[in-house]
């Protein structure tokens, strides 16, 4: 590879990694093409980032983006999102359906993330899911409000007979 396309690479990843939350590292090898787009199909589905990159320019891209701490070797795969809990969800996924493919570590919030914690995360409900339990917890009063004012209505006609 060229210096300029190496530039090019490094510069584009450091900027995809500063403006995530989460970045997943995973060791791929024995995976087939045909699993490879299965994993890419359902990051895009979550909205996240799937790419393999050279360890030199990942570790540099990574540097430039903030994160350090954790040691970059062997083959990789980077995972990586906007939203910290879609980006551990693809991975985990991921791993449960294909034991050739491995979580080995990974940036939460810019800090150093072990694959417990990733695989944490990853059990969590996501963004959307934890909007709708908010959204029913809010609207239990009302509803419980609106149940009695029935059961008064229906009594008052009850004795109204």
């Amino acid at each position: 590879m060229l210096k300029s396309k190496k530039a090019e690479v490094i510069e584009q990843l450091t900027a995809s990694f500063a403006n995530t939350t989460a970045v997943v590292i995973c060791d791929y090898k024995g995976l087939t093409v045909g699993q490879l787009e299965q994993l890419r199909k359902a990051a895009r589905a979550k909205d996240t980032s799937v790419q393999v990159v050279k360890n030199t320019l990942a570790t540099i891209a990574l540097n430039n983006a903030g994160m350090s701490g954790v040691e970059i070797k062997d083959t990789n795969i980077f995972v990586w999102s906007d939203d910290v809990i879609n980006a551990a969800k693809v991975a985990a996924d991921f791993a449960k359906e294909n034991d050739k493919f491995v979580i080995k570590a990974g940036f939460l919030d810019k800090e150093p993330a072990d694959v417990a914690k990733i695989e944490a995360f990853a059990k969590l409900p996501g963004r959307d899911e934890l909007l709708g339990m908010l959204a029913a917890t809010w609207m239990a009063p009302v509803t419980n409000m609106a149940v009695g004012i029935d059961a008064l209505r229906r009594k008052l006609e009850e004795e109204a007979e």
